[in-house]
């Protein structure tokens, strides 16, 4: 049965750890080859699917609490004012506790972002990576930490002698049983959700395989927010309950993120089919849209799937019909059957004003396959079965015309396992510039960043080394390619700088140093499906550099793999750029 049932689990001493969207980790101290760190270690056999708490989560969300951190305070559960009550008269009644809080309120302070969910977010990846109280330490290395976490990671030594000195692990063991409580109440609703969800999609809920969908339940968080992210083959949404009703979570994003969880693999399955897609990225340029989904196919097919499984089973706000069981006169069926037309179509045009919604928001293909489901549903097969004809039946000529028809809003709508828009600046901007084709506005600002002695010399190096690819300096890309290898931190760069040289090999006939690089991109464990793939890919055959707009050219010149046009090295070279 589905989550052990809902392998409802309040942690004690389990490790609240994982890793990031564009990270996988290894435990500190062991070969990258081995399992990537969990928040609970699952059983084999048992649930993919579990509800959960963490105590590492709770120290952290309870030191925000003591420093400030009043969001939503008055919708929140009981339990929440309760143990800022048992705090607070901890700290009143002695010096050694006023003291560790007030150090730890100021760093807190010191490290308070302008963004309140982003704020949050920094914390809540570091409390996924710590191992349980005492010793609350990241189970990982300081480089294989989520990137925001480690903003924040020097709190951990006030933390501990803040919760030594509060007696926060009694605090913990004195307030499981509401906790255990609101596990209760949220354990049936979320089965519901999962199970409605696998019904209609007709896939099986199945047994731990490696990948888990975790929900970590947290009442000293602001219930008015989710926080999900994907972490290597961990799917986390961390949710508050609120207080009335009781225990209530807004199940509506758990179930977005489920939709993830499900969808992704089957899309990222047909990830090399994608290509014939990517004309699409160009009509949602002017859409507001994050950078990933104006520069990824991928991402942008799955959310457009996700809008359009979401709009086929929104609640429409209006009651459908009930058949009568014992119809004694005909006019009650003909009834019957004119209510239900009215019904359908009035919830067909609620469902369809949601479509126009997501289109004007970017997600230009919810319409496409808003449609598409709609024929899943009358055929009855699933939605596994189905994805094949939905991708290689697209006629997508037809479908970047429609989306550059559109007149896309102001703002768009925020995905809950993504972070807010944000103004392009810096490399990320000359990460934009290559999409577009600016290699010398890209080139002119990796070379500013390398000027600068606090710069991020790496991320420049490997801006530069692409650029250099498009310009047809192969070595000069080498030597860029390199400096990345020596001094970047970033799984995502690093697994692609070893599958650029390793292509660069097998233009220049040296297979051996080729898949060498595939199989070193394989061991620094970026989480990206499409980083496994184009590994793996190289390593099962050499790569074919692209057909050059200027044949003659390449013949001219042997050390030349790229077309210096820019649009079939972006299309076949051009891997998403790290998170």
């Amino acid at each position: 049965m589905l989550l052990a049932p809902l392998g409802v689990r309040a942690q004690s001493s389990s490790s609240s750890s994982s890793s990031e969207g564009t990270t996988d980790t290894t435990i500190s101290k062991e070969p990258p080859t081995k399992s990537a760190p969990r928040i609970a270690q699952p059983e084999a056999g048992g649930s993919a699917i579990t509800l959960e708490t963490s105590e590492p989560l709770f120290d952290l969300a309870v030191a925000l609490n003591v420093c400030g951190y009043d969001a939503d305070l008055a919708n929140s559960a009981p339990v929440r004012l309760r143990i800022r009550d048992d705090i607070n008269a901890q700290v009143a009644a002695s010096p050694e506790a006023r003291a560790s809080r007030d150090a730890l309120c100021g760093y807190v302070r010191e490290h308070t972002l302008n963004d309140a969910s982003l704020n949050l977010a920094q914390y809540i990846s570091l409390a996924l990576y710590l191992s349980p109280p005492p010793s609350l330490a990241p189970i990982v290395g300081e480089t294989e930490l989520p990137p925001d976490s480690t903003q924040v990671v020097n709190i951990l030594p006030l933390l501990r002698t803040f919760a030594e000195d509060v007696h926060l692990h009694a605090l913990w063991i004195e307030h499981r049983p509401e906790y255990e409580d609101l596990l209760k109440r949220v354990h049936d609703p979320l089965t519901r959700t999962i199970l409605n969800t696998n019904v209609y999609l007709h896939l099986p809920v199945s047994s731990y395989d490696g990948r888990r969908f975790l929900v970590l339940l947290e009442p000293m968080l602001s219930p008015s927010t989710t926080n999900a992210r994907i972490y290597s083959n961990d799917y986390i949404v961390v949710t508050s309950p609120a207080a009335e009703p009781l225990g209530a979570v807004h199940m509506d994003d758990i179930r977005h993120s489920y939709l993830h969880y499900e969808i992704e693999p089957l899309v990222y399955s047909r990830a090399s089919a994608m290509e014939r897609l990517q004309p699409l990225l160009k009509a949602v340029q002017d859409a507001p849209l994050d950078y990933t989904f104006k520069t990824e196919i991928v991402p942008l097919i799955t959310e457009c799937l996700i809008k359009a499984v979401e709009a086929r089973t929104m609640d429409v706000g209006i009651s459908k019909p009930t058949k009568p069981t014992a119809v004694k006169q005909r006019a009650e069926i003909e009834q019957y059957n004119a209510d239900l037309s009215a019904y359908e179509r009035e919830a067909e045009a609620t469902r369809r004003k949601a479509v126009d919604l997501a289109m004007r928001q970017g997600w230009v293909l919810t319409e496409y396959f808003y449609n598409q489901v709609g024929q899943m549903e009358k055929e009855s097969v699933s939605l596994k079965e189905y994805m094949g004809e939905m991708v290689y039946g697209m006629d997508v000529e037809r479908e970047r015309h429609r989306a550059q028809q559109i007149a896309f809003l102001p703002s768009g709508s925020r995905d809950v396992l993504r972070r807010a828009p944000q103004q392009l600046t810096g490399l990320q901007l000359a990460e934009e510039k290559i999409f577009k084709g600016d290699l010398d506005g890209a080139s002119y600002i990796a070379n500013k960043v390398l000027a600068d002695p606090k710069g991020d010399h790496a991320q420049a190096h490997y801006v530069l080394a692409r650029v250099n690819l498009m310009q047809r300096q192969p070595g000069a890309a080498f030597a860029d390619f390199q400096e990345v290898l020596d001094s970047s931190k970033d799984p995502r760069t690093l697994a692609w700088s070893h599958i650029y040289l390793g292509r660069l090999y097998d233009v220049k006939d040296d297979r051996k140093k080729a898949v060498a690089e595939y199989q070193a991109a394989l061991t620094v464990r970026d989480a990206q499906p499409d980083t496994k793939a184009a590994a793996e890919k190289g390593i099962k055959e050499p790569f074919v550099a692209p057909k050059s707009a200027h044949p003659a050219q390449d013949e001219d010149d042997d050390n030349a793999p790229l077309d210096p046009s820019g649009k079939a090295e972006k299309d076949a070279y051009r891997p998403p750029p790290p998170h």
